[in-house]
């Protein structure tokens, strides 16, 4: 007991003992520096000079070491003692300034406009310190159990990813018997189908041939038809001879008809006609028969039914409504038939276009496909699955998995115009409250504390400003209670800034750092 009394006198008597002897200004750690028995020497260890010279409010230092008490020196530095609260260093220009630097008024020793206010700032602080001290605690619990939880979660997926490789190997052996199969049985659809490929083109062949034939030999009678003197020759006589090509109505083939069938001939046989000159006269042909009408006829049938006046109708006798009866009985026997045409048709569609034999080929091949397709999906899930979890496994969650409970979770935060959503370790995005669309603030980039690594987090390569850049966000992580978003701005174009607050965020070491020091 004697023995603590003595150490505790010792120590106070050694503290007024230095406080006593320590010039103005100069900090404990640098009394030694500043003896007064001795001639002082300058820091940079240009100059020595009387001890009587320091702090006499002349700069006799470059360095400004002579003069910690007065503002002689621009680059002079004071240290404020501030017993009762944290001590500070400033500039020794602040001396005397008539300002309050010092809470303990050390530096404003002359104009006496200060007052000591240490210990009241020291006691909130302390205060401040106890209650971020006690969030620390708390938080550093919850961080217990998400540190546990996160690795659990780790070991969750460590196994799954297992699972999914095994899963991934029997899915390949499946896929690759499918196409096996598959490729078998498309072997066995393609040569029943290439016989029916084969007789098909041959009947289309035999079909066209049958057209052509046909058609030739009605040229041919066209041919017989104008070659009136069966010379073998069509002449302008035999042409002017027949009305069908009176093309004005005039009642005389013209020059200028016969040129535009004949063009530069003068008479034509069998071989020009057939190849130049029948496709000119097949439209008067057509005419002739009532198989083709001029546009300019359709035209006016169009506009002569659009004149029609509707009360036309009322002027109508009965007879002509007698006759209108009829002609809807008959358009409605038409349609009857139409129906019954339309009934053939569907019979006939309906009518299997392939044998027995060769349409089992092709259900069994397209059941090959269907089961080959299923089993190329089931691959692609099982490397889709495998690859989210592989990519979430080499993300950073902190030295611990601390963060890893985070990952798949979304934190909103509202201000009068954006919404705001940060889902950790994805993106960051932002909607305007009164709707519209989502734009992308940026995509999981990596941590970027400047001290403490996991402090901050940034997500860039987002969407593009309008003529600018790809916007960005960087997200300041701190400790809470509960993991929320807590403030949003954009500080600069198309640059974000995020507080988000997480129990994941309360490291026991930050707890020293957080109580304040006492200077006595």
């Amino acid at each position: 007991m004697l023995l603590k009394l003595f150490l505790a006198f010792n120590f106070l008597y050694s503290s007024v003992y230095c406080e006593i002897l320590r010039p103005r200004g100069v900090p404990i750690s640098k009394v030694s520096l500043y003896d007064p028995s001795i001639d002082f020497t300058c820091f940079d260890g240009l100059r020595t000079i009387p001890f009587k010279y320091v702090n006499d409010d002349y700069c006799d230092c470059n360095d400004g070491t002579d003069e910690p008490g007065t503002a002689a020196c621009p680059n002079g530095i004071f240290h404020c003692t501030n017993a009762g609260h944290k001590s500070l260093n400033i500039p020794s220009s602040r001396v005397n300034d008539g300002i309050c630097d010092c809470c303990d008024a050390s530096d404003e020793y002359t104009t006496g406009n200060c007052s000591d206010v240490c210990y009241a700032l020291g006691e909130v602080a302390r205060q401040e310190a106890k209650q971020r001290a006690e969030l620390l605690r708390q938080g550093s619990e919850v961080r217990q159990q998400l540190i546990a939880r996160g690795k659990q979660m780790k070991q969750e997926k460590v196994n799954r990813v297992q699972s999914l490789q095994r899963d991934k190997s029997e899915a390949e052996a499946v896929k690759k018997e499918k196409e096996m199969l598959k490729q078998e049985a498309e072997a066995a659809e393609s040569v029943a189908l290439e016989a029916y490929r084969l007789v098909e083109e041959a009947e289309r062949a035999k079909q066209q041939e049958e057209e052509r034939a046909k058609e030739e030999q009605e040229r041919f009678e066209y041919f017989k038809l104008i070659d009136s003197n069966m010379d073998g020759k069509i002449d302008i006589s035999e042409l002017q001879a027949r009305q069908t090509f009176d093309q004005n109505k005039d009642g005389v083939v013209s020059e200028e008809e016969i040129k535009f069938l004949l063009g530069d001939l003068t008479e034509a046989d069998w071989t020009q006609f057939s190849s130049e000159i029948f496709n000119r006269m097949k439209p008067f042909f057509m005419l002739e028969k009532g198989l083709f009408q001029p546009p300019s006829e359709q035209k006016e049938e169009t506009e002569k039914e659009e004149t029609t006046e509707p009360n036309q109708a009322e002027e109508w006798g009965d007879e002509d409504e007698e006759e209108r009866n009829d002609d809807d009985e008959d358009e409605g026997d038409g349609e009857k038939e139409e129906g019954e045409n339309t009934e053939v048709e569907h019979e006939e569609e309906d009518k299997p276009k392939y044998d027995p034999a060769t349409q089992q080929l092709i259900d069994d091949a397209d059941k090959a496909r269907a089961e080959y397709e299923n089993a190329e999906r089931a691959v692609r899930d099982v490397e889709r699955e495998l690859k989210h979890l592989q990519d979430s496994l080499e993300k950073d969650y902190g030295p611990e998995d601390d963060f890893s409970a985070l990952d798949g979770e979304c934190f909103e935060y509202s201000d009068r115009e954006y919404t705001y959503k940060l889902c950790p370790f994805d993106q960051v995005s932002q909607k305007p409250r009164a709707g519209g669309i989502e734009t992308k603030l940026g995509t999981w980039s990596g941590w970027v504390g400047a001290d403490i690594k996991y402090t901050a987090m940034l997500y860039d390569h987002g969407q593009s400003c309008w003529n600018g850049p790809q916007r960005s966000t960087y997200v300041e992580v701190l400790c809470g209670l509960d993991s929320v978003v807590t403030s949003a701005s954009e500080p600069n174009r198309c640059e974000y800034r995020l507080t988000f607050t997480t129990p994941a965020a309360c490291r026991p070491q930050e707890t020293h750092s957080t109580v304040p020091h006492d200077e006595l």
